[in-house]
């Protein structure tokens, strides 16, 4: 297996994700003739790179004939949680302001309530026992440390970001199951419209 990635902010999917693509089927002397089938990251997630990343995927199949598999961000990160005993697991992502995107899954990995966005509150997640510890995940979990302070709550700081490793097995399930997205319709999973604000200009 080869992997590349790169998380930063800074990351251009645009100007770098081809080449990591060329870089990795290189590195792992496969050729792009000889795969059977393309996953991708569906989302949540930035928009833009969702956007980039799955037009790059959509290009591989079309040209190739390949399937296409699309895997949940969230459920991406919260493989890298590899504890089993009982546990609601809170993978999130950053939505701006004090919004995360999240989904809740046990400590099997099945999903306990899909992905949802959250304004995060005293109020938010109280469905859930708390005889049951918490572990909360992602770079969004960071907006809940001032908010949630709590005994049955963990903090796994050191899982930010989800990895094209953790994604392998959930696909290869996926293609075992013949589970495929419909190549020309197929859309990333954004969760909530893109809108962006106009520049003001000067008077």
């Amino acid at each position: 297996m080869a992997l590349k990635e790169h998380s930063s902010e800074h990351f251009s999917h645009s100007e770098q994700l081809h080449d990591f693509i060329q870089e990795v089927m290189k590195e792992a002397h496969v050729e792009m003739s000889a795969l059977d089938a393309v996953a991708v990251s569906k989302g949540p997630g930035s928009y833009t790179g969702l956007r980039i990343g799955v037009a790059a995927v959509k290009g591989i199949c079309f040209a190739l004939d390949l399937p296409l598999i699309a895997v949940n961000s969230l459920q991406i990160l919260s493989e890298k949680y590899t504890e089993r005993e009982p546990t609601f697991l809170f993978p999130m992502f950053d939505a701006r302001r004090m919004e995360v995107y999240v989904m809740v899954l046990n400590e099997k990995k099945e999903v306990v309530k899909p992905t949802f966005d959250e304004i995060i509150s005293p109020e938010s997640f109280k469905e859930f026992s708390k005889d049951i510890p918490w572990v909360f995940m992602g770079e969004g979990a960071e907006k809940c440390q001032s908010i949630f302070n709590a005994s049955h709550i963990k903090y796994r700081t050191d899982i930010r970001y989800p990895s094209a490793a953790e994604m392998v097995p959930l696909a290869y399930a996926n293609f075992q199951a013949k589970q495929f997205e419909d190549l020309a319709y197929f859309e990333p999973f954004y969760l909530k419209d893109f809108y962006t604000t106009a520049k003001k200009t000067e008077p």
